[in-house]
């Protein structure tokens, strides 16, 4: 955006444009851990702090791509026109981190909330000299929308000549990458209320319950596309033949039995914990009543 005089420029600066060995961010591809972080020091935030703030760990990849795959939480202070954030603490993290997996970098911050406000432009500021181009995160811990909203956000500084007036966050696409097992307590985390948790039975129920669902999307788009009624399209048609060629070809009552097979051997280990805990339970219990005598 430019608005151009005799004498002024009044344009949006990216940090990216600043240099041209940067590369621009497209995606943020989230891993599930962060999502679980982010609300766990929510819940155990002070009862004063209305929302928290933490440093975000990950890698850029090269189609530019940032893979958030870890994170932790920053105290800070914050009111209607300031904000303290304890640097040293956050820089003491950052090294314990560092010594256990030196791949993972500041790929930027995140918040609690539905969104950015002015402190948001201060903390950004902060992160942007930690590394170039940040990336905000926001989760909705508020269930504003009725669910958990995960929104990623960079920022241009809007500047007149040399001078920077203000900053502006422009959204970019979230990717929320998730085995099945994730996806269940996911799927938990997010609604806005639970009467239960789901056992491993249930989780697999509606494992199988969406993945028919999806089979059932696969074969109304393939018979769409045959009958003319949809047009093709390349890449869907390249989606669907991995999935198919990925399937191990098996007779129908091999392919049964190995399931089975897995079953049987997830239920005996569930028997055996179940017997572990009980003995663990009756010798703590022993060892108790043998103390008081």
């Amino acid at each position: 955006m430019a608005a151009t005089n005799e004498h002024t420029v009044l344009q949006f600066v990216t940090p990216s444009s600043t240099s041209s060995t940067t590369t621009p961010v497209l995606t943020a591809r989230i891993h599930p851990l962060v999502i679980f972080n982010v609300c766990d020091c929510f819940v155990r935030r002070p009862d004063s702090a209305e929302r928290v703030i933490g440093t975000l760990l990950g890698s850029i990849l090269p189609d530019g791509t940032v893979d958030i795959r870890n994170s932790y939480a920053v105290p800070h202070n914050e009111s209607s026109d300031q904000v303290a954030v304890d640097i040293d603490y956050h820089h003491n993290m950052l090294a314990s981190h560092l010594k256990v997996n030196p791949k993972e970098v500041i790929v930027g911050w995140y918040s609690t909330g539905a969104g950015v406000n002015g402190g948001s432009a201060l903390i950004h500021d902060f992160f942007a000299r930690e590394v170039t181009n940040p990336i905000h995160l926001t989760v909705d811990t508020g269930f504003t929308n009725g669910e958990g909203t995960i929104k990623a956000y960079v920022s241009s500084n809007l500047s007149l000549g040399d001078r920077q007036l203000a900053a502006q966050f422009q959204e970019i696409p979230v990717d929320l990458r998730m085995v099945e097992a994730e996806r269940v307590g996911y799927d938990v985390l997010k609604a806005t209320s639970v009467d239960k948790l789901p056992n491993d039975m249930e989780g697999m129920e509606l494992t199988m319950e969406r993945l028919l669902t999806l089979i059932n999307d696969v074969y109304k788009y393939v018979d769409s596309v045959v009958e003319g009624q949809t047009s093709p399209d390349n890449n869907i048609g390249r989606f669907i033949a991995e999935a198919v060629a990925s399937l191990p070809k098996l007779p129908p009552q091999v392919f049964d039995n190995l399931v089975n097979d897995s079953l049987q051997d997830q239920l005996l280990l569930l028997y055996l914990s179940s017997i572990t805990r009980t003995q663990l339970s009756l010798a703590e219990k022993l060892n108790t009543a043998a103390q008081m005598l």
